[in-house]
């Protein structure tokens, strides 16, 4: 991509191998060329090393040996805000956990999931590992199998979740934030700016404009604001005729919560 020189206002920018000068509007300018000298009357530029003779319309060096016209500067463009990044990631069934772009959910046990770093893959029956696409799991000789041959077997890491509170969370990346009910929202941003309203919020080091309906910063840089969505309860909901194996978590009737190697639960039918 090409470079650019950024000027002192912060919004202003010239072509690589240029210098950034004050035009006689008070906006910048460039001087099609590096480390240059600006002339006092805010029009022309010289080479760098020389001074502006604006009485005979030259360029010179204090040593005599450079004497070329002056230049003019051309004006600078503004700089463009960095484009909004999308936070890509793979949300889980449970529609509260997540897990990085490019792996796989899978159940570790009825309350919660596990990141298989590995696309499309085949999450193995025991909870805990997972194979390939297109390879079955092999629990007895702790491989992956397919026609081609066998590899080890992966480790599941638990899907990770912010947590807002003891009772509710955002997914991995998000940010928690109240909403007009007093409930919790997601941002879709890390770190995010809360906005005043209750319904919308910014990236980090951005202030919400209200007015403008957008995130300022300081600069005077814009980007439109983001919507929050309504934040999930945290783990299983306890409901009548379960058996409850924590505050947090519970089985079908009829099973009996059992500690995995994990140390979560599981229910064991």
């Amino acid at each position: 991509a090409p470079r650019a020189v950024p000027c002192p206002d912060g919004q202003s920018e010239c072509p690589d191998d240029a210098t950034c000068c004050v035009t006689s509007s008070g906006a910048w300018g460039c001087c099609p060329m590096p480390q240059a000298s600006c002339c006092v009357d805010k029009v022309h530029c010289c080479p760098h090393a020389t001074v502006c003779d604006l009485t005979h319309g030259r360029c010179v060096s204090p040593t005599g040996d450079t004497d070329v016209p002056l230049s003019t500067a051309f004006p600078a463009w503004k700089r463009q805000p960095p484009a909004p990044v999308a936070l890509r990631q793979v949300l889980c069934p449970d529609g509260r956990s997540a897990c990085p772009d490019g792996a796989t959910c899978c159940q570790l046990s009825p309350t919660q999931y596990g990141c298989c770093p590995l696309q499309n893959a085949v999450c193995c029956s025991d909870g805990q590992h997972c194979c390939p696409q297109g390879t079955t799991c092999d629990l007895i000789h702790s491989t992956c199998t397919s026609l081609g041959g066998s590899a080890p077997l992966a480790a599941l890491p638990t899907a990770h979740e912010v947590k807002c509170d003891e009772q509710t969370s955002c997914p991995n990346g998000n940010t928690c934030c109240r909403l007009s009910s007093g409930a919790w929202g997601c941002c879709p941003l890390e770190q995010a700016v809360c906005c005043p309203d209750h319904v919308h919020c910014c990236p980090q080091g951005y202030t919400c404009d209200p007015e403008g309906g957008s995130c300022l910063q300081g600069g005077g840089t814009r980007r439109p604001w983001v919507r929050k969505t309504p934040a999930l309860p945290r783990g299983g909901q306890v409901t009548l005729g379960n058996v409850k194996c924590d505050d947090k978590t519970s089985c079908p009737d009829g099973s009996t919560c059992c500690r995995m190697s994990l140390g979560t639960w599981g229910c064991c039918p």
